[in-house]
């Protein structure tokens, strides 16, 4: 017998059934269909609400400022958001992952706190070691990241043009991405210099103070880095059209060239929402004016791999110097990136059917594909039964409303069009409106593509 029947309108790859049903046994989708459901131990009948393969979200900050206890809550910020996998990155305190023994120690962690699954990125140091690169790809790594920038001289160093072609020359053959934060450290740290020294300290003097160029710069550098070795070369966070056009020119060129899109470059202006929400939307890259118009149409002509969060839950009290330039860059999103997307794409499509299906793409399978994850992403017989229930209606968005979860958001008086109301990790419901499970059901996952 089945152990869970879910009802309810299943999204899948091939289209939307509108009273469909999922049987699911082991923690693995085993069925699908559409009117008269099997038996099964338990059954829930989610109504009109969409059944959507769970969001993967390939861009967190977990163990950035509590370490590897950091993956609890932000697991559960994760479960809160239709979110059933993270793909978190490597720049723990005190130390990054650099090391198979350091994964280890994540992994260890991941098995004991995780409400959510957990897929883990690796980095290097500034002189790396092939061997630490080898064993790490073998320890089951989704990707590495590297900065061409330095926010921390040992936790996120900036990584030289060196080490970054020993990185590809190690991973030649393997498959994994290596993602960039792209920012150019020359220009930015003069800008930002002439900045202070004008008095030129409010929020929005953030944008300005990191142009474009700095993105552009450092993104061109790092792409013709990777099409030297025919490694994959990915950028984490492109904040203006020009550089997803840019990753688009080597990509034609035959070149493994990608770019992922973060939710706040699609519903956020610097204009608009920096003199009222101010530090709470400090990120970097920046958000630019004028340009969510620009970066949408990236999305629908399929110009970006998938879209993350970036999901950095500091305390307020990182937020709260006026000097933007001494305030925290990062801001919690995990909560907020399915119902955002989806509230986003309904709005420019007009269809439930083609916003869930785009949602699907965009924030499931497109980051499934892109990881190796070959058993997420999907509602498939075969597939992890990792799931998220978004129920339809408006809804005014109050992080203060699941305490569970970040605490303060920049997303807060925002109108969503739906609100993940269920969310299940490998068949176990950990979210109903409350976390709901005594387990940590989540488990370290491997890349297996």
């Amino acid at each position: 017998m089945l152990d869970l029947v879910l009802r309810g309108r299943l999204v899948l790859p091939g289209g939307s059934v509108t009273k469909g049903w999922l049987g699911i046994a082991g923690g693995r989708i085993v069925s699908l269909g559409e009117g008269e459901a099997p038996d099964a131990a338990e059954t829930t009948d989610h109504g009109d609400a969409l059944i959507l393969p769970g969001a993967i979200d390939g861009q967190t900050h977990a163990g950035s400022q509590w370490g590897f206890a950091g993956i609890a809550p932000t697991t559960r910020a994760a479960a809160i958001g239709g979110v059933t996998t993270i793909v978190d990155m490597p720049y723990d305190h005190p130390d990054p992952i650099t090391t198979v023994d350091l994964l280890n120690q994540k992994v260890a962690a991941i098995e004991e706190l995780a409400h959510t699954n957990v897929a883990l990125y690796a980095t290097i140091p500034t002189d790396p070691d092939p061997a630490d690169i080898s064993g790490l790809v073998e320890a089951g790594v989704a990707a590495f990241k590297i900065s061409s920038f330095e926010a921390h001289p040992h936790r996120f160093p900036r990584i030289g043009s060196g080490a970054v072609l020993t990185l590809f020359e190690a991973l030649d053959n393997a498959g994994l991405p290596v993602g960039l934060h792209n920012e150019d450290q020359e220009v930015v740290r003069a800008t930002e210099a002439k900045f202070r020294a004008e008095g030129r300290t409010t929020p929005l003097d953030h944008s300005p103070s990191r142009p474009p160029v700095a993105e552009m710069s450092a993104t061109a550098t790092f792409l013709e880095l990777g099409a030297s070795l025919g490694g994959h070369a990915h950028i984490v966070h492109i904040s203006i059209p020009e550089g997803f056009d840019l990753v688009a020119e080597h990509a034609a060129r035959g070149e493994k060239a990608s770019a992922e899109m973060c939710l706040h470059y699609l519903l956020f202006d610097a204009e608009e929402h920096m003199p009222t929400l101010g530090a709470k939307l400090k990120v970097n890259p920046p958000i630019r004016s004028g340009v969510r118009d620009a970066l949408w149409q990236v999305i629908e002509d399929g110009g970006a791999a998938f879209v993350s969060s970036d999901h950095s839950a500091w305390g307020l009290e990182r937020k709260s110097s006026e000097n933007i330039f001494e305030v925290a860059a990062g801001m919690p999103g995990l909560e907020t990136l399915l119902p955002g997307f989806y509230t986003e794409a309904l709005r420019r499509t007009g269809s439930v059917e083609a916003a869930a299906a785009l949602t699907a793409a965009m924030l499931a399978e497109g980051p499934a594909d892109f990881f190796g994850l070959e058993a997420k992403g999907r509602l498939e017989p075969g597939c992890d039964a990792d799931i998220a229930v978004l129920t339809p209606g408006e809804i005014v968005y109050e992080s203060a409303r699941t305490p569970e979860g970040s605490a303060w958001s920049a997303y807060d008086g925002m109108t969503f069009a739906a609100i993940p109301s269920a969310t299940y990790v490998n068949g176990v419901r950990v979210w109903d409106g409350a976390i709901v499970s005594a387990e940590t059901p989540g488990t370290y996952a491997r890349r297996t593509a």
